[in-house]
């Protein structure tokens, strides 16, 4: 199958298939990247989750993965993979596609008047990213992207500068020296609205209310890192390779910088003896 909007749509009409399969190829085909790097994802593939899906067609999980058995059976071959952990996205491809590393770098033929076949509007993350502290973002080639894509995200009112910063700390945190550039795509779709980090300009606000934003952004970035299953046995571990009164202490001095329950405290000191390899997640 020609790596095509119009190509893949014409087979979609083409293939004996229900209705609501129907349905849900056309939902597929309109998530595909047709560059590559766009949306952080290869050419000729979408990114979808099972209850997106589910919820874009208005059916059942039970019924979705009905449909998708169809597909995959069809002759689109559709094909499913997850390879980036058990809440990440699944990713879609129609099959017929293993010439598409040797198609001409293009979004559609010159006869198929699909708006995919420009690129001017999309946001391509290519390339890797180097965190490197202190970085004007509008001395890089990502500040224009950044612009674009936080306009229908929950950081549409943030400074660009701002989440260039956050991102850059982000990963310095998980001691990241470079990253693949759809890492800050991600990055901005998991911005939370309303938090005390996402004003507009960093002199915006009182101090108090910043540094509480960076306090507790610094506390969920520990937290995230820290092992989630078996905790008593990371504690225990930690215990016995620095002495239980110097584990006690790091809860201690955790729960004074941050003002956080006992609990949120012991997951921090954890994060940070993974940061320092202390122990493993």
């Amino acid at each position: 199958m020609e790596l095509t909007t119009g190509a893949i749509l014409r087979r979609i009409t083409e293939t004996p298939l229900s209705t609501a399969a129907h349905k849900l190829a056309t939902i597929i085909l309109d998530g595909i990247a047709w560059k590559d790097g766009y949306n952080g994802l290869d050419r000729g593939t979408a990114a979808f989750t099972l209850a997106h899906l589910a919820k874009k067609m208005g059916v059942s999980r039970q019924h979705l993965t009905a449909l998708l058995v169809e597909l995959t059976a069809s002759g689109l071959a559709l094909v499913r993979w997850k390879p980036n952990g058990k809440f990440a996205p699944w990713l879609f491809r129609f099959g017929g596609n293993a010439d598409a590393d040797a198609a001409p770098d293009v979004v559609s033929s010159a006869g198929d008047t699909s708006l995919s076949r420009d690129s001017k509007n999309k946001n391509i993350f290519a390339g890797r990213i180097e965190i490197v502290n202190g970085t004007n973002v509008y001395r890089t080639p990502w500040a224009d992207l950044i612009k674009a894509a936080k306009t229908s995200l929950a950081c549409w009112n943030v400074d660009t500068q701002i989440i260039w910063e956050r991102f850059l700390a982000f990963n310095r945190l998980r001691g990241n020296a470079t990253v693949p550039a759809g890492f800050l795509l991600g990055f901005m779709r998991r911005w939370r609205a309303g938090s005390p980090t996402t004003s507009q300009d960093p002199k915006d606000g009182p101090a108090e209310l910043r540094t509480y934003g960076t306090r507790v952004e610094e506390l969920n970035e520990l937290i995230r890192v820290a092992p989630s299953n078996n905790r008593g046995f990371h504690e225990a571990d930690l215990c016995r390779l620095i002495g239980q009164a110097a584990y006690d202490a790091r809860v201690r001095d955790v729960i004074r910088q941050f003002s956080c329950p006992r609990f949120a405290a012991i997951l921090a000191v954890h994060g940070r003896a993974v940061l320092v390899g202390e122990i493993s997640r």
